[in-house]
């Protein structure tokens, strides 16, 4: 069964049709799937696990910019007609994935209105999520943004327990170790999450969304309004 949403929302014919053309891959954790300003050589559609959207800038420490899982794709921007791919994209929770080279994609857009049309459509949320992440990254506080990463980790590893590390963690949000410490511990205190050792369970979803900044909200409603 196909369980990527992008694919599932495509007409049963048209959908088999791109399915015929794709191979299933394990994606691997720490497994770098793309290099920024390198040609993709794959599109990817997870079916489960995770892969983060990476900056990187000289001197500083890396920034993850979005999060692909069941919900979305890696390599929308050749809908654009540019093989270069804007980021880096690593695989942080390990699952498998629908994969389709790079050639082979665009021409399935070509000959699959269904296929484009949705791909516009998402190409427009990862749009948002980007901006909305530069956003949050300037003006929110560490908690908030902990919460709003943990939230969306959750729904992408379809689980309430995975492991992160502070040093992961600490990457991912663009911010010292220290600070990853308190926030999270922070969470602990209020009994959202448990975490030790690099393992943290969701305790509390609800009042995990109630900690997180309004992004996550604004995201997964953009989502919902053009992907359903």
């Amino acid at each position: 069964m196909v369980t990527n949403r992008l694919l599932s929302g495509i007409p049963g014919r048209e959908r088999d049709r791109i399915l015929n053309r794709c191979e299933s891959v394990n994606l691997d954790f720490g497994r770098t799937l793309c290099e920024a300003d390198q040609p993709y050589s794959h599109a990817y559609f997870p079916l489960t696990g995770f892969i983060s959207l990476i900056a990187k800038l000289d001197a500083h420490r890396p920034l993850e910019m979005g999060l692909i899982g069941s919900e979305g794709m890696l390599g929308v921007t050749l809908l654009l007609g540019v093989r270069k791919a804007p980021n880096r994209a690593v695989v942080q929770g390990a699952g498998i994935a629908w994969r389709i080279t790079a050639p082979q994609f665009a021409r399935e857009l070509g000959e699959c209105p269904a296929l484009q049309r949705r791909m516009n459509r998402y190409l427009f949320v990862l749009m948002a999520q980007l901006a909305q992440t530069a956003a949050c990254t300037h003006f929110h506080q560490i908690q908030p943004r902990l919460a709003r990463w943990l939230l969306m980790t959750q729904d992408r590893a379809q689980a309430d327990h995975f492991h992160l590390t502070h040093e992961l963690l600490a990457d991912m949000l663009g911010v010292r170790r220290s600070g990853i410490t308190v926030a999270a511990g922070a969470l602990q205190q209020k009994h959202l999450i448990h975490y030790t050792r690099g393992e943290i369970t969701i305790l509390d979803r609800t009042g995990l969304e109630a900690a997180a900044c309004e992004c996550y909200g604004a995201v997964t409603d953009c989502y919902s309004r053009l992907l359903g």
